[in-house]
């Protein structure tokens, strides 16, 4: 018998009036919802919502400020919280962190959850996990889910006004996503699902190297614009279709792992954003692959999006003794478990050096 698979995708709204179709989409699922929103978010995005809602008969019980980490306690007590508001369903208004504890406390509670990105540095609008936190801040588990938010509402306009900085980010890890599906899942005989999602991966690349520029110069401006939209698509729906559709070993490979070993480094997490430690980590992937045509484009792309393309220009210096705490938990960590090929800490270091001298 064969087994049964269910792949449910999260719909979408993108523009700068989507809060006005909340009431249409929402409606379905009861009218009381609990809001858990960071609060700059729910400075840029609240008074919109609520306005979009009156009269509609839809309406929130409590926009409830959301600070700190993804963590179970959280996802725990927010659920407790819309339980005994009698919330027919929640809504997530913010970043990754703020998305995933309403997603996380949505399924405690058997909940229907709602996303309102206010940055678009991460797909976590689109996506059915959540990244949970301990207590202390240290990074936990991945909370996996039966199915991503039911609807995300992508204001463009409450976007090309955050802080472009995220904007940024987001598309370097975005790219990462396109150059590490297709680098994991290399060699292998893909069932449907993953072979969907590898070939969506383009659309995590190709719209970003057309429009990337231009979305960054009009987010910096403000303006929501048509190059400002395929951007945010690119990071929030591409990639999320991504992480949807394909088995979890062609999700990440290196360059993630290349994240992960250089916030060891001291005080290093702090200054550089996720993302643009991921675009840097791509670079190496490409010189560990010996693709040197494709490494010398993305530096030169990541030069225009003014995203750091050394180590040189992180701060960190090119000295074995300084990366060997960075170059042991690269290939050791659990997004390397599942490449075409070994993959050593000389062949790492080897990479960093020939990205630190690629001339374009």
């Amino acid at each position: 018998m064969m087994e049964t698979k269910s792949v449910f995708f999260c719909n979408y709204s993108v523009g700068t009036e989507v809060y006005s179709l909340v009431p249409e989409v929402c409606r379905p699922f009861g009218t009381r919802a609990l809001l858990i929103g960071g609060r700059k978010a729910m400075a840029a995005g609240l008074s919109g919502l609520e306005a979009a809602l009156a009269g509609s008969g839809l309406e929130i019980l409590q926009a409830a400020e959301f600070g700190g980490d993804c963590t179970v306690e959280q996802g725990e007590h927010w659920a407790r919280c819309a339980k005994a508001s009698g919330a027919d369903m929640i809504f997530g208004m913010g970043g990754g962190k703020a998305l995933d504890t309403a997603k996380l406390a949505a399924f405690q509670a058997g909940l229907p959850v709602f996303t309102f990105p206010t940055i678009a540095a991460t797909c976590a609008g689109t996506t059915a996990l959540s990244v949970v936190y301990r207590e202390d801040g240290s990074f936990s588990h991945f909370a996996f889910y039966p199915r991503p938010a039911r609807h995300c509402f992508i204001h463009l306009d409450i976007l090309a006004r955050a802080p472009w900085q995220y904007l940024q980010a987001g598309m370097g890890d975005t790219m990462g996503k396109f150059f590490e599906c297709h680098f994991a899942a290399r060699g292998d005989a893909l069932a449907h699902s993953s072979a969907l999602g590898r070939e969506i991966s383009n659309m995590c690349y190709a719209p970003l190297v057309e429009h990337g520029v231009q979305a960054l110069a009009d987010c910096k401006s403000g303006r929501a614009t048509h190059a400002l939209e395929q951007a945010v698509l690119a990071n929030v729906v591409s990639t999320g279709l991504v992480s949807l559709l394909v088995l979890d070993q062609y999700n990440c490979a290196v360059a993630h792992s290349v994240y992960y070993g250089l916030v060891l480094l001291p005080g290093f997490e702090e200054k550089y954003l996720h993302g643009n430690v991921v675009a840097y980590g791509v670079l190496v992937q490409l010189a560990v692959d010996r693709d040197w045509d494709r490494a010398r484009e993305l530096k030169a792309f990541l030069r225009q999006l003014d995203i750091p393309a050394t180590l040189g220009e992180m701060g960190v210096p090119l000295n074995r003794e300084v990366l060997a705490p960075v170059l042991r938990e690269t290939v050791a960590g659990p997004d390397m478990e599942h490449i075409p090929y070994p993959v050593t800490e000389d062949m790492i270091y080897q990479a960093m050096e020939a990205v630190e001298r690629m001339t374009l």
